[in-house]
């Protein structure tokens, strides 16, 4: 199985190794070929995504999946709304697969709050609510950002520290917190044994 992700940019190449080695340790010897394709600041929108869409499949991926997030453009008013439009845009392509982060990217770290604070060496205390309801005005990634300020260590780099607070959890920790990025990791999983989805 060969699995194509585009990817908006540097935060979610930080979030690839964390995912294959959790998709390796449930899926063993189903485990996909997956490609990470970040595009440079946005998921294409309309015609285009489904021109990159169809190139992909037609160049031997089984399967394309779309990870946009939604704040940060005019194009999405919610997860829903983006999942919606990137399929309609694709043209209902049953090889296509539709995903959001909500608001961004940075909403799957929140779970991590305490090595947040480690890193950032500051004492600020967690976003509250659910890290997908965190607010739209300052979302996931402005917090995460205003710590690393206030703090007492480096300014917040989205790799960087993306990749540094994924490795010192556990992911399972944020997908259960997280029921977009439940969906999305479920997703990879299904394609490559639906029995082996998490509950």
């Amino acid at each position: 199985m060969k699995i194509a992700v585009l990817v908006e940019g540097a935060t979610e190449i930080a979030f690839r190794e964390k995912l294959r080695n959790f998709l390796q340790s449930r899926l063993g010897q189903q485990m996909p070929k997956l490609k990470f394709i970040p595009q440079n600041g946005l998921i294409p929108t309309e015609a285009k995504l489904r021109r990159v869409v169809e190139n992909l499949l037609s160049d031997g991926y089984d399967a394309v999946i779309a990870l946009t997030d939604v704040y940060g453009t005019k194009d999405f008013q919610t997860a829903k709304d983006a999942k919606a439009k990137m399929t309609q845009w694709v043209g209902n392509n049953p090889k296509f697969y539709a995903h959001a982060a909500l608001h961004d990217f940075e909403a799957w770290l929140l779970p991590y709050w305490e090595t947040i604070k480690t890193l950032a060496k500051h004492n600020r205390s967690a976003p509250s609510g659910a890290p997908e309801t965190v607010n739209h005005d300052k979302p996931p990634a402005y917090r995460i950002k205003e710590i690393f300020e206030s703090g007492k260590s480096c300014s917040y780099n989205k790799p960087i520290h993306g990749r540094k607070i994924l490795e010192k959890n556990d992911l399972m920790v944020a997908i259960q917190a997280c029921p977009e990025l439940k969906m999305f990791v479920n997703r990879i999983i299904a394609l490559c044994d639906e029995s082996k989805v998490i509950p």
